[in-house]
Formats: structure tokens, C-alpha cells, sequence
């Protein structure tokens, strides 16, 4: 009788021809799938115009993070549902359904009406959408890993996996094309009205393109092995936490995924927001900067997952993690200084501060029906505007720009459009400005190397944890066990990183106090991995010593 272990040694019995088939289809469907949830995320400034309508545009970018984080928050649930289903009825069906769910919500984001016509309806489908997203996504990624995995020889499965983890950073640089592409071809005004809907409709023959080629697979050898000999669990997800050492596996995988996804989220999505935000870069120039980046960096998650091959899966992790504490801010640093230098300047020779009493900004006011204080009401408009400010103790609300005391005398402070237009005369007067940015060809260069230098260390964390991942656990819980840690680190840890670290800055006014949300998890997972995972070459499950 053939058993999961012996599929699982035997993997590169398989033809090359047959390898590269599977390796294909289920990266093509990966970055397909990672294509419709990142598009929302693309085109986040006009989502918010459409469905997150308000005069108050730091509670727009919020809101539609937040949506954002909704789809991440639901990706643990897909997890352990599809989880189950591919322990119990197969890899390869489970992960058709995923990619199945993911085309038709994203083609329903493009369907919703606006909240114009619809008002609050508009938002709630929205998020319901998002969230059959997540449950999609909670399914996909450990189904398509785990089938090129168990279709490897350990001495290549980091190489073979690493084409899932480039196709996942594939799905965002799709997503940036047809953006481009659309822009291209569609004229701006019309394309904020309604061209924008194209991308996510799109995704309807994204959808046919991936079925017909999944549906050539055949189901992982791994599994139809288990189930020829009776070996498939009986509930995969309570197995998954009573199996001998597993829960230290499962605490282990967390902390990797809590590592990994915040420098990812951090190299792409946050660089985008910051870009197109306080640092007010055209979107195309940022468009395109965030598409060069993400290509060069694609080639080191598939380098790194050769690597790991050949010096196991922990070295790249641990040092990627570590360089990454060294390095996050002084790039993020870098960035700013080479995207906006007139704002860096005025930043350096005309300095903003703020005194006076119940001088703090909740960014969620609006909603909770809260009065801002006249100091908040400053602050909210010096943040929405992307002005760092340094707070001071003060009886009275002040304003100073370097050395001069700003005076709002004759400001009706009561009507918003009039306090910021204020403000922001003020500040114009102190060498600020507020036109978009498109910085000179030589600092575009520097951005986009900078940006690279945060994609290799993601992709050092990134390349080997999917062959990492199905070698940590047993073959008949795999697909729950490698699931479920993966997407609650990746959806909290990483897919809360956009909503919170805008948070941060909107309460600090430091464009960049939201790294820190960043280096903080990426320091628990220096620990945690240097702790927990195994040193020494790449083996089965197997082979491996039972955990403790």
C-alpha cells in the first residue's frame, strides 16, 4: 500500500513536463486571485470617492482601509472551512471553489452602485463582498501551495513554491497594469466616474482563464495516496491542534506569517498610500514606480526559495527579518526625502507646531458624533494636508511656523472649508505646497531602488515559507494546519497594517510613527523564528524529529 509519506518521498518520480504543468496553473490562478484582492487596494483613492463619500479625507482613507482589513479579518474563517474541505475531499477541487468565489465578489465590486445612488447600501455590499473575498483568499493560498509542494522532491520544493510566492507580488503588479492600462485608454475624468469599475469586472475572464487551466490538473498525489490508504483526518481543524507538537508548529508558522506580511504590506501598500498621500506624487509616476519594483523584486522571492533549497529554510528567514529592523526606517526615510524634496525642505526650514488645550485628533469623530476641539480641529487639518507637526504645552490653541505665530484672527473657525483654506494659506506662505508631485527622473530612480531593497527582504522571508509551511506539518492535516496560522498572521498582522498605521499618523502627525507597527511584529518574529524553526537542510515532515 503506498502511503502519504511514501508520495510525499517519491514526488520527484514526477516528469518535468508535469511539474512545470502544475507550477504553472496554480501560479497563473494565484496571481489571478491575489489580482482580485489587490485591485481594491490599487484603487483605493477612488473606492473611497465612490463608497466612502465625505468632506473629511483622513476618515475616507480610513474607511476604506478598513474595508480593506474586513477581507483580511475574514481570512482565517476561509481558512478553516476550506481548510477542511481540502484535508477531507481533495486539493485540488477545494482551491477551484476558492477561485471561483474570488472572480464573482470582485466582478460585484464593479457592479455596486455608488453610495450616491444607493447611500449606505453601498458601503454593506461592498463589505460583504470584501468579506466573501477573505474566505476565498483564506482557502486559496494554502491549497495552491501545498499542491505544488506535495508535487515537489524536498530538494526543489523551495524553488517550485517560490513561483506561488512571486505570483502572489504577480497579482499585484496585474492589478497595477490594468490600472495603467485603463488610464491609458480611458480619459481621467471618465475613468474616476466609472472606468474604474473595468479592472474589477475584469476579473470575470480572469476567472475562465484560471478554471480552464486548473481543471486540467489532477488531485496531489499526496492526497490521493492518503485516501487509498484511509489515512485522511476525521476533522482536520480540532486534529490540527491536538496532534502531537503541533501547536508549537502552529504558534511557529504564526510568528513567520506575522513577520512576513508586514514588511510586504509595508514594501507595497504602505509605500502606495504614503506616495499618493503626504508626499502628493502623481498617481502615475507612483504607479509605475510601484510597478517596476514589484517586477525586480518578483526574481528574488523564486532566488531565495532556490536558496533555502540548499541552505534550508531558516537562514533567509531570521536574516531577512533581522536586516529589516536595521533598514525600515532609514529606507522609508530615504523615500520621502527623494519623493517630495520641496516638502522636505519646508519641513527643515519652516517646522509647524501646535499648543493649546485638549490638543488631540480622533480621526473617527465623524462617526461617533464626538465635538472636535478647536486645537483637534487644527490637527485634523494639518494631517489631512500631510504636515508633520510637533506638539507643545500651551493655555491657548497656537500655531507656529518656524519662528512666526500664525493668527486666525477674522477665520470663521466654525466652517471647515474656511479653516482649511486658512491653514493651508498660511503654510503656503512658509515655501509649502500642495500641488502633485512628480519628482525628477534621477529620484524616481533612487524611490524605486529603495523600494527593491524592502522587496528582497521581503522576499527572503517570503520565497521558502510555502515549501517551510508543508514541511512543518503532517501530510493528513496539512492543508488546515499551514492555513490556519498563515492567514490569521496574514490577516491581522498584515492585512490591519494599512488601517492602523494610518491611525497612528493621523494621532501622531508623523508621517512615518506608523513603521513602527511594522518593526514591532517583525521583531517578534526575529524571536520566534530564531526559537522555533528547524536549522539543517530541507526534509519531509517524516524525517523531521516530532516537535516539543
Amino acid at each position: 500500500m503506498t502511503t502519504a509519506a511514501d508520495a510525499d518521498r517519491h514526488a520527484s518520480d514526477l516528469s518535468g513536463s508535469e511539474v512545470r504543468l502544475v507550477v504553472g496553473a496554480s501560479s497563473v490562478g494565484t496571481i489571478f486571485e491575489w489580482y482580485d484582492f489587490f485591485i481594491y487596494g490599487t484603487l483605493s483613492g477612488l473606492i473611497g470617492a465612490a463608497f466612502f463619500p465625505g468632506e473629511n479625507a483622513i476618515l475616507q482613507t480610513l474607511l476604506v482601509w478598513a474595508g480593506f482589513a474586513i477581507g483580511f479579518g475574514f481570512r482565517p474563517l476561509g481558512a478553516i472551512l476550506f481548510g477542511f474541505l481540502g484535508d477531507k475531499l481533495g486539493r485540488k477541487y477545494t482551491f477551484l471553489v476558492t477561485v471561483t468565489l474570488m472572480g464573482i465578489a470582485t466582478a460585484g465590486v464593479g457592479l455596486v452602485p455608488s453610495a450616491e445612488s444607493i447611500g449606505l447600501f453601498a458601503p454593506a455590499i461592498v463589505i460583504v463582498l470584501r468579506i466573501l473575498q477573505g474566505l476565498a483568499l483564506g482557502g486559496e493560498y494554502g491549497g495552491a501551495a501545498i499542491y505544488v509542494a506535495e508535487h515537489a522532491a524536498p530538494n526543489r520544493r523551495g524553488f517550485y513554491t517560490s513561483f506561488i510566492q512571486a505570483s502572489v507580488v504577480g497579482g499585484f503588479v496585474l492589478s497595477i497594469v490594468v490600472v495603467l492600462a485603463c488610464r491609458a485608454l480611458i480619459p481621467e475624468d471618465v475613468f474616476a466616474d466609472w472606468g474604474w469599475r473595468i479592472p474589477f469586472l475584469l476579473s470575470l475572464l480572469l476567472l475562465a482563464v484560471s478554471l480552464w487551466m486548473r481543471l486540467k490538473l489532477s488531485e496531489s498525489p499526496v492526497f490521493k495516496a492518503m485516501k487509498e490508504a484511509g489515512e485522511t483526518a476525521g476533522n482536520p481543524f480540532v486534529e490540527s491542534f491536538t496532534y502531537p507538537g503541533n501547536l508549537k508548529r502552529i504558534i511557529v508558522a504564526l510568528g513567520v506569517t506575522a513577520g512576513l506580511t508586514t514588511i510586504w504590506y509595508t514594501a507595497f501598500f504602505t509605500t502606495l498610500s504614503f506616495l499618493k498621500g503626504p508626499m502628493r506624487m502623481e498617481d502615475l509616476a507612483v504607479e509605475l514606480i510601484l510597478l517596476i519594483a514589484a517586477v525586480i523584486s518578483m526574481g528574488f522571492y523564486i532566488y531565495f526559495g532556490k536558496l533555502s533549497d540548499r541552505i534550508g529554510r531558516k537562514l533567509p528567514i531570521v536574516w531577512g527579518n533581522a536586516a529589516i529592523l536595521v533598514l525600515l526606517f532609514p529606507v522609508m526615510l530615504g523615500i520621502g526625502a527623494l519623493a517630495n524634496p520641496g516638502l522636505s525642505e519646508a519641513s527643515r526650514n519652516a517646522p509647524v507646531s501646535v499648543s493649546g488645550p485638549n490638543c488631540s485628533y480622533n480621526p473617527f469623530s465623524d462617526l461617533t458624533g464626538a465635538k472636535q476641539s478647536q486645537c483637534g480641529q487644527l490637527l485634523e487639518v494639518l494631517t489631512g494636508y500631510g504636515i508633520s507637526y510637533e506638539l507643545e504645552k500651551g493655555d491657548a490653541v497656537a500655531m507656529r511656523i518656524a519662528d512666526r505665530a500664525v493668527s486666525f484672527d477674522g477665520v470663521n473657525w466654525a466652517d471647515a472649508g474656511e479653516r482649511r483654506s486658512a491653514i493651508r494659506g498660511e503654510l503656503e506662505d512658509e515655501g509649502y505646497s500642495f500641488e502633485k508631485q512628480t519628482p525628477p527622473y534621477m529620484n524616481m530612480v533612487g524611490i524605486v531602488a529603495l523600494i527593491v531593497v524592502l522587496g528582497i527582504l521581503s522576499a527572503a522571508n517570503y520565497g521558502p515559507v510555502a515549501a517551510l509551511l508543508s514541511e512543518m506539518f503532517p501530510p493528513k492535516i496539512r492543508y488546515s494546519s499551514m492555513s490556519i496560522p498563515y492567514h490569521i498572521g496574514a490577516g491581522y498582522f498584515g492585512g490591519f497594517l494599512p488601517l492602523i498605521a494610518a491611525y497612528i499618523v493621523a494621532r501622531t502627525g508623523n508621517f512615518y510613527s506608523g513603521l513602527w507597527y511594522t518593526w514591532c511584529f517583525v521583531a517578534m518574529a526575529v524571536v520566534i523564528c530564531a526559537w522555533g524553526l528547524k536549522s539543517g537542510p530541507p526534509r519531509d515532515f517524516e524525517d523531521s524529529e516530532p516537535a516539543t
